[in-house]
């Protein structure tokens, strides 16, 4: 099977690659895994069906044209195609009908697989405390108390002031990209120590389900996708 996975940027990308390698191992899939982090969000275009703007450079900007791409290229394999992305401020249920609508749409012979971290991927390190104390054995663990699993809180923000007690206040304060470096390094760190199987975010969970089924139904795609597009695979 051939895994493609799309990512906002450089710390979704070290996090997917290991849980996706780690779920598939699980399922005794043997895959090849393509992750391609964006420089950040960005936005669907007015036109979808065009190609993109010049200098375009966001998940989204691109998300259309490069499901048109990998359908020519991928489609009616065993290959998916996944999304992976913050919710931020959006409701995750209308985001996720959303992306299913493009992918569907554009990539219609291709299995994919959407992915909504709740606010942020810190959430997914959050769901791994063991991961996160193996990775910063200094932590505040009391930090944990104060975090509710996929509460929209400030989630990157919550993490910083468990791995970084006592500087806390500066790394808040420095703002973009400086924080992004940080929270690369954070990503990378305690990803190197996470369990699929032990992680309690919901947001990462539905993933998680979301992609067994579509590794426990390999194959090319047969007949339409309802019209309501909520299927993953």
């Amino acid at each position: 099977m051939h895994i493609e996975i799309l990512t906002e940027d450089s710390s979704g990308a070290k996090i997917v690659q290991i849980l996706t390698r780690q779920i598939c191992e699980r399922e005794h899939c043997e895959a090849s895994i393509n992750v391609r982090p964006h420089r950040g969000c960005g936005n669907l275009p007015k036109n979808p069906s065009q190609k993109p703007l010049p200098f375009a450079s966001g998940l989204l900007d691109l998300l259309p044209a490069k499901c048109r791409a990998y359908n020519s290229v991928y489609g009616n394999t065993d290959a998916c195609l996944v999304v992976i992305m913050d919710s931020d401020d959006n409701d995750p249920t209308e985001l996720r009908e959303k992306l299913y609508e493009v992918t569907h749409k554009y990539a219609p012979d291709l299995r994919s697989v959407i992915g909504l971290c709740t606010e942020e991927v810190e959430a997914w390190l959050l769901g791994d405390q063991n991961a996160v104390m193996k990775a910063y054995p200094d932590a505040d663990i009391s930090g944990f108390d104060e975090y509710v699993q996929d509460s929209v809180c400030g989630t990157w923000e919550m993490l910083c002031k468990i791995v970084c007690p006592d500087n806390y206040e500066d790394v808040r304060e420095i703002g973009y990209p400086a924080i992004g470096h940080y929270k690369a390094r954070w990503a990378e760190a305690i990803s190197l120590h996470m369990d699929e199987d032990r992680n309690v975010s919901p947001s990462f969970i539905n993933f998680k389900n979301a992609l067994v089924a579509a590794i426990r139904k390999p194959g090319p795609i047969k007949g339409t996708f309802p019209k309501h597009h909520t299927r993953s695979f």
